[in-house]
């Protein structure tokens, strides 16, 4: 069965689909990259959904126990001021 030249027209060489085939990839392409997304802006946001809570106050122990990681403090002042804390129940 031959095609007319009106029929080659209409369903072009793609079997009848035309430029519909661009559609076709595209579609599956654009729920992809939405899943990407959503996925990537979920995990961000991590297990308190976005809010930003006030971090706790640092308790002068570990303050303490930072300043004497960093250096600021030598040891002898690290146990003065480490048993002062314990004996004030801080």
């Amino acid at each position: 069965m031959e095609e007319t030249e009106e029929e080659a027209a209409v369903f072009g060489m793609m079997g009848g689909f035309g430029a519909w085939w661009i559609v076709g990839l595209l579609v599956p392409l654009l729920i992809i990259a939405i899943v990407v997304v959503l996925v990537v802006t979920l995990t961000r946001r991590g297990p308190s959904g976005g809010a930003n809570p006030v971090p706790p106050r640092s308790s002068a122990r570990a303050i303490l126990d930072e300043r004497y990681a960093r250096g600021e403090i030598d040891h002898e002042d690290y146990v003065k001021r480490r048993d002062e804390l314990d004996r004030s129940g801080s």
